[in-house]
């Protein structure tokens, strides 16, 4: 286990099948898309992800439904060549569930597209801009190039390149832009004396690279680490002079499976598709041995050996895991009471009872409580991480449930917690107090699914969870909350429009929207900002153009107490009518029948891709909702 983990992405199955002959099956299949889909979740090499690229673009290019594979259009601009890494985008964005698009500024003219003189990306709306400019592309070398141990303006010069690129081309594309950090170069000219002389590449790129995150953070702009990922492989197997100097390549061919994994985790991100639980194995993968075998005393976990120690690593990572944010849950072939023992009694165990949001330990098949865990949560399958030491029922889940991530273990433990962090799945770009909670929002979920269960009447079993909800207008304190939930919610979004932090901030400057947000608290703890509306004000009309709610609030009636919140503000405002818009998607059909429900009656233009409906607001009616709105 060394490099070889990041450079071959050993997380992902190896296929044990000929690959040609699967991706003839592929094209031809119900589902070109989820084919090309699974496929994409193998370790595949440079040529194969080439090939998966070729039937992911012809397919496409012959108007082939490639559901449930969403679009994405990528711009790419840097100054060496990008050409040898766009199939492998393509290729592996298939494998985080995108159609991607991507359109390829000519070599090295980075400055000429961002100041319009270059066409490539004009007439193109696109989603994000990959800029990758290299160490080798700032203004610091040639005839501007500083000698050793003298003061030099460069770092400022190289951030004032960057902006100007950067605000050019969101003024002129309105995307924001994924901006790099630099690899350091692998040659040294004063050893590790490099660090402390000026104008040294060492000394340059780390300041530079520190300069940038400081530059964008708070901004609605992205960052891939490259420097994090250069020095995670080694800047020998990062650098290729050979391949530098006769193709303008900016690393290593090898290194491109890489590359483009790590571009797609920001793009799912920046999509909310990034992975929001992990649900755990026990027996051999959170500590050595079986519980039901070796009883409490028995299993490896704790300080005194290596084997103990591996599985307390292990431990310390889920649990870090648990404290930004993620959801945990177990799922293993055991008696409950057995399961739950070492958390009881073993006090070396890091992992607390406290910290499991569902608990699954039975004979039932780990594919079948995967789905009770994921109703439970109220998460989507395509939001959850299944760990587990055993070959067979890795397999067995990938092949039920093939939108739940399941990385591949090695045999050695010491590896494990490496493996699963080194796999991504729980990329972030941004991380605030609530994202700190989400995990025990949704331990209380469980516990509220749980209360429901025992109770017949579901106004009886929403009252006793003593909702409060607080309403306020977006503002800018807020605006990565609502960004965030903008991007990540597929299943109660009834227009899936998509905004970005500079598009919300219009909305707040502008008298011609009516916006909402609502932080929903109950017996069980705050779920935060769980509920967001964005209305078009036109003409004496409203139009909902967002109304997207947190799956975990799902079936509360906070969307009867939004809609008279509406209503409230509209009849305040003299509007006499209010529109509404659905737009069906694979995800979010919970929500088709909403306005009809809600009293709405539809208009005569609707279709089957865009249901429109329409309420004199006067005519609404108000019923008693078991939630209290608080000041």
């Amino acid at each position: 286990m060394s490099s070889d983990l990041y450079i071959n992405l050993e997380w992902l199955p190896t296929p044990r099948f000929k690959f040609n002959n699967e991706l003839k099956i592929a094209l031809h299949s119900e589902s070109p898309g989820l084919s090309f889909y699974k496929l994409a979740n193998y370790r595949l090499n440079i040529n194969q992800l080439n090939m998966l690229s070729n039937a992911i673009m012809k397919a496409h290019s012959n108007n082939i439904d490639l559901s449930p594979l969403k679009p994405f259009n990528l711009g790419v601009l840097s100054n060496s060549t990008t050409s040898f890494i766009v199939q492998s985008l393509i290729s592996t964005a298939a494998r985080y569930g995108f159609l991607l698009t991507i359109y390829e500024a000519p070599f090295d003219q980075v400055m000429q597209v961002a100041l319009g003189k270059v066409h490539e990306f004009n007439n193109v709306k696109m989603d994000a801009i990959l800029v990758a400019i290299d160490y080798n592309g700032l203004p610091i070398h040639g005839k501007n190039a500083s000698i050793f141990g003298e003061s030099s303006t460069n770092i400022h010069e190289s951030l004032g390149y960057l902006n100007l690129i950067r605000t050019q081309l969101k003024q002129r594309y309105n995307a924001p832009c994924i901006l790099q950090t630099c690899a350091h170069e692998t040659e040294s000219f004063f050893g590790s004396f490099d660090m402390q002389v000026k104008n040294t590449s060492r000394q340059f790129i780390s300041e530079f690279n520190f300069s940038l995150v400081k530059e964008i953070s708070g901004t609605d702009d992205f960052l891939l680490d490259v420097s994090a990922i250069s020095e995670t492989v080694g800047l020998s197997n990062w650098h290729d002079p050979a391949m530098k100097h006769m193709a303008k390549l900016p690393f290593s061919q090898k290194i491109t499976p890489l590359y483009a994994d790590n571009v797609c985790r920001i793009i799912a991100a920046i999509r909310g598709k990034s992975r929001r639980a992990l649900v755990l194995d026990l027996d051999n993968t959170i500590w050595g041995g079986v519980i039901g075998d070796d009883g409490v005393d028995g299993i490896k976990i704790g300080n005194g050996d290596a084997l103990s120690e591996a599985y307390l690593s292990i431990q310390s990572s889920v649990l870090k895991l648990h404290e930004r944010g993620i959801v945990l849950a177990v799922c293993s072939k055991n008696l409950d009471s057995v399961a739950r023992a070492p958390f009881k009694d073993r006090s070396n165990m890091l992992v607390k009872e406290r910290h499991i949001a569902s608990f699954k330990a039975n004979w039932d098949d780990k594919a079948s409580n995967i789905k009770n865990i994921a109703n439970e949560l109220n998460l989507g399958l395509d939001s959850i991480v299944f760990m587990d030491d055993n070959p067979m029922e890795r397999d067995l889940v990938r092949k039920y449930l093939p939108q739940v991530a399941v990385p591949e273990l090695p045999e050695d433990p010491s590896y494990f917690s490496r493996t699963l962090l080194a796999a991504g799945y729980f990329e972030a770009i941004h991380f605030s107090d609530e994202d700190k909670t989400r995990a025990e929002s949704y331990k209380s979920n469980a516990k509220r699914t749980a209360l429901r269960n025992t109770m017949v009447d579901l106004d009886s079993y929403l009252r006793t969870l003593d909702m409060k909800a607080e309403i306020k207008s977006f503002s800018e304190k807020g605006i990565k909350r609502i960004v965030q939930l903008i991007s990540k919610s597929n299943q109660f979004n009834l227009t899936t429009h998509r905004y970005n932090e500079r598009e919300i901030l219009n909305f707040l400057n502008k008298d011609t929207y009516y916006t909402i947000q609502i932080n929903l608290s109950d017996t069980f703890g705050d779920n935060g900002i769980v509920a967001l509306v964005i209305c078009n004000k036109n003409n004496g009309k409203w139009m909902i153009d967002t109304w997207i709610m947190s799956c975990r609030v799902l079936g509360r009636r906070l969307e009867e107490f939004v809609f008279y919140e509406i209503v409230k503000a509209a009849r305040i405002a003299g509007v006499k009518e209010i529109i509404g818009v659905y737009i069906p998607t694979e995800r979010n059909y919970i929500s088709q029948d909403l306005y009809e429900k809600l009293g709405f009656t539809e208009c005569d233009d609707s279709s089957q891709d865009y249901r429109k409906w329409f309420i004199d607001v006067n005519c609404v009616k108000f019923k008693k909702i078991p939630i209290e709105l608080i000041s």
